[in-house]
Parts: C-alpha cells; sequence; structure tokens
C-alpha cells in the first residue's frame, strides 16, 4: 500500500473491455510526510468514491482489482482502498 494524492482524471476513448465504467485518476504517491512525491505519478481505478485533491491509500493487489472490475484479466494496476482525513 501507498499513500498519495489524487492530482486529476484520466479519460480514455479506447480502453481495455474490463475498464468500461471505471473512474480513472491520476494519483502522485507520496512518502510519509504527505508531501514529498515517492516516483512518478500513476493512474489508479477509484474503489471509494474519492476525488481530485483528495489523500488516498492505493494498492497494487491484482486480485481485488479483478474482484472489483469482475475480470479475470485486466491491465489495471494501482487502485484507491482508502481516503484519509487530515487528523
Amino acid at each position: 500500500m501507498q499513500l498519495a494524492r489524487i492530482i486529476g482524471t484520466a479519460t480514455a476513448t479506447v480502453k481495455h473491455p474490463s475498464l468500461t465504467g471505471a473512474t480513472l485518476f491520476v494519483v502522485q504517491p507520496l512518502m510519509a510526510d504527505r508531501a514529498t512525491p515517492d516516483g512518478d505519478p500513476q493512474l489508479a481505478i477509484d474503489t471509494v468514491a474519492a476525488g481530485t485533491g483528495d489523500l488516498v491509500m492505493i494498492t497494487s493487489d491484482g486480485r481485488l482489482l479483478r474482484e472489483v472490475l469482475k475480470s479475470d484479466a485486466t491491465p489495471a494496476r494501482w487502485s484507491t482502498v482508502a481516503l484519509i482525513d487530515n487528523a
């Protein structure tokens, strides 16, 4: 799991059938200080009704994504799994 900030949305005119109806976010992985970037931005599938600017936890758990997307073969790697409050 990785802490990340949602920095935008992605729109695909052509996409894998398993991604039909999925919300695609561009997320910036962050270090523990919640400010320093930890690598390049990634594409993540939303599973928690997050929005641009939200702090989220992302995971690369392929099994979770296959269950959420109801597909045995999906090219998606990252998904949001939790919204992080500001406490």
